[in-house]
């Protein structure tokens, strides 16, 4: 293919009316598919399954509808494809997710600034808890990290998109039981991570295990998610230090702590070993490397 037949590139990149129509339609969807879903899943499931379940299915049908409309593309193609290199990164992901989140907790137990009491069990089995938590997950990176952030990643470069969108995953959060400023604040710090994390493997299996991960961690210990109490083990954390270090009925995303661990989180992420996959809303095609001109023919 020559360079003339990859001239709309940059021009497509660089046109601002474009951009703003695909991301507006995404949202219009997410919306859309997000409220006529709820009900029925509300319904089944009450609030807390139904609206986690809704956020799911809403951002499966944006993405979906937006790939097909826009790109021409499958759906897998917004960075859910399965295989080895997505495995690895997923595996990373939980890694970092879960020994974040004990860096966080162990500590405070080990100097015994907290300790463990035991409460009745009021949100289920594991299982239920492993799919609620599995799928909030893949929701909101689904819907936070999935078609629109690609494209204003591709057009308006990491920074100016990464950081927006944290802080509009923040105050999605905003409505959480007993909301702060501090946990927020923390919060928008996870949202700049997974958009950090999907810029380094290209793909949403490596935002997912971080996001699930720490989700499903501090749930086990007892204490509070985002200001959400989902205790299947029957013990929780009694803290004797204050709230800047236990997050008080937030939860420890708003201590001290939680901002502390979420810089060496950053470095895990910078440090592993991240398999970076081929995206093809944020990679130029291959083609589009700068061509030299061809050399006059013979007359």
């Amino acid at each position: 293919m020559g360079c003339g037949a990859l001239s709309w590139y940059p021009a497509m990149r660089k046109d601002p009316i474009r951009l703003l129509i695909q991301v507006g339609v995404y949202v219009v969807l997410f919306i859309v598919a997000f409220v006529i879903a709820a009900f029925p899943f509300v319904w089944v499931g009450g609030p807390l399954l139904g609206s986690t379940c809704a956020t799911l299915a809403a951002g499966i049908a944006a993405n979906w509808l937006t790939m097909r409309i826009y790109e021409d593309r499958h759906m897998v193609e917004v960075g859910l494809r399965w295989n080895l290199l997505s495995r690895v990164n997923l595996l990373w992901g939980l890694l970092g997710g879960v020994l974040s989140a004990c860096l966080v907790l162990v500590p405070p137990l080990l100097v015994r600034a907290a300790h463990f009491v035991p409460v009745s069990s009021d949100h289920g089995s594991f299982p239920y808890l492993l799919g609620l938590l599995a799928i909030g997950a893949a929701g909101e990176e689904l819907c936070f990290r999935g078609y629109a952030f690609q494209r204003l990643l591709a057009t308006l470069g990491p920074t100016a998109t990464i950081l927006p969108i944290g802080v509009i995953f923040a105050f999605m959060h905003e409505s959480n039981p007993n909301a702060n400023w501090f946990g927020l604040a923390n919060t928008a710090g996870f949202g700049v991570l997974f958009g950090y994390a999907f810029l380094r493997s290209r793909d949403l299996w490596l935002p997912i295990g971080l996001h699930f991960g720490w989700n499903l961690t501090l749930p086990l210990f007892g204490v509070n998610l985002s200001g959400l109490r989902m205790n299947v083990t029957g013990y929780e954390m009694s803290w004797t230090a204050g709230d800047l270090w236990s997050g008080g009925a937030y939860g420890p995303e708003a201590s001290v702590l939680a901002s502390l661990v979420l810089l060496a989180l950053f470095y895990f992420v910078w440090k592993a070993p991240i398999r970076r996959q081929s995206s093809p809303l944020t990679d130029p095609p291959a083609e589009s490397a700068k061509c030299e001109p061809l050399p006059p023919l013979p007359s």
